[in-house]
Formats: C-alpha cells, structure tokens, sequence
C-alpha cells in the first residue's frame, strides 16, 4: 500500500545573476519522495521517538514521556494499526486506524485514534496524505464512515479536519483538565463515499 507522494526541498538560496556556463547550470531543484505505508515492527524505535518529540499538550492528554520509555507497539497500539508516512528513508508521521468498538454492529466505521507529523515537515501535506491513505485502508477493510476526537483547543487540527469534510458529530464540554484548564472533547466524522 505504499504510495508516493511528492514533497519539495528548500529553495536554494539566490545565486548572483551571472550566465551559467554548460557545466555549471543548474539541476531542476530534487524532490523529495513521500511514502505512506504500513507500519512493519522494525518502525518501533523511531515511531517512539517521533512520538515523544511530537508530545504537545495542545492534542495529549497523557503526561509528557519520561524515560524510560515505553515502546511505540503495545498490545493496545499493535503494528497492523499504524500508516507510516516515510521521506528519505525516516518516518516523519504515521496515523493509527482503528475500529472504535469490538461490536459487530459497528464493524462499518474506522475510527482515527493517533495522527502525529515532525515539526519539521509540517504543512507540507503530509497529515493529508495520511488521512488520504488511511480513507483508502478503511474503505478497504469495508468500512463506511470515519471518526476522531479532538481536542477542542486544537485549531490547527480542526481546520484540517473540516477542509477534509469532517463534521463536529458531538463535544463533551471540559473533558479534560489539562494543565489547570478544561478542555473540551470534540467528535467528528464523515462519511467514506467520497
């Protein structure tokens, strides 16, 4: 289920304008490959630490991590859950797909219970193309709907989630008490037949 995506680099910085010589000219500006897949055991370390530097209270609702540390795959955050976007060889996201509930009655919808990005490539589209991906798994384990929850402080995410046609389903008002304020925890849901 690998798909690549296109991400560019950093501008190079002005060069004085001089004609370039053959030799010298130039290359188009390389871009980067961006690869989501599944997640495969051998992830763990580095999906740890990409955990713990995204670690914000803005979208936790755990402590902060202090060593030692837990692994990233547990009985309860297993492998087979987890989409990893890859640039360069390096996770620099991943998003874990779930079902909410064991119920039979519920087997048609996916819920999205973890989606982290490296600061570094942020707003670059990578948490658009794991939600992407992750439509495609849901829909392809016969899922028709999708939820999350999110944190009601959490702009940035709730923007990202509405332009990608998830609507607020329900908020359960100051859900959490996070550090000394209370914070609300927002639903939201689409369908998969777009």
């Amino acid at each position: 289920m690998s798909q690549p995506y296109d991400l560019p680099r950093p501008s190079q910085p002005a060069q004085p304008s001089q004609p370039a010589q053959p030799s010298q000219r130039s290359q188009a500006p390389q871009r980067s490959e961006l690869i989501i897949r599944p997640a495969v055991l051998d992830d763990d370390t580095a999906l740890a630490e990409l955990d713990r530097r995204t670690w914000s209270p803005l979208h936790a609702v755990q402590p902060k991590p202090q060593p030692p540390y837990d692994p990233f795959f547990t009985l309860h955050n297993r492998v087979e859950q987890i989409l990893v976007a890859e640039l360069a060889g390096s996770p620099v996201g991943y998003l874990r797909l779930v079902p909410p509930t064991p119920l039979a009655c519920n087997a048609h919808v996916r819920q999205i219970q973890g989606l982290a990005v490296d600061e570094r490539v942020r707003g670059q589209g990578v948490a658009r193309a794991l939600l992407g991906a992750a439509y495609q798994e849901a829909r392809r384990q016969g899922a028709t709907r999708m939820t999350l929850r999110v944190l009601g402080h959490n702009t940035p995410a709730r923007r990202l989630y509405a332009s990608e046609g998830f609507a607020v389903e329900g908020v359960l008002p100051g859900e959490f008490l996070l550090e000394g304020e209370y914070v609300d925890d927002v639903m939201m849901g689409r369908p998969l037949d777009r």
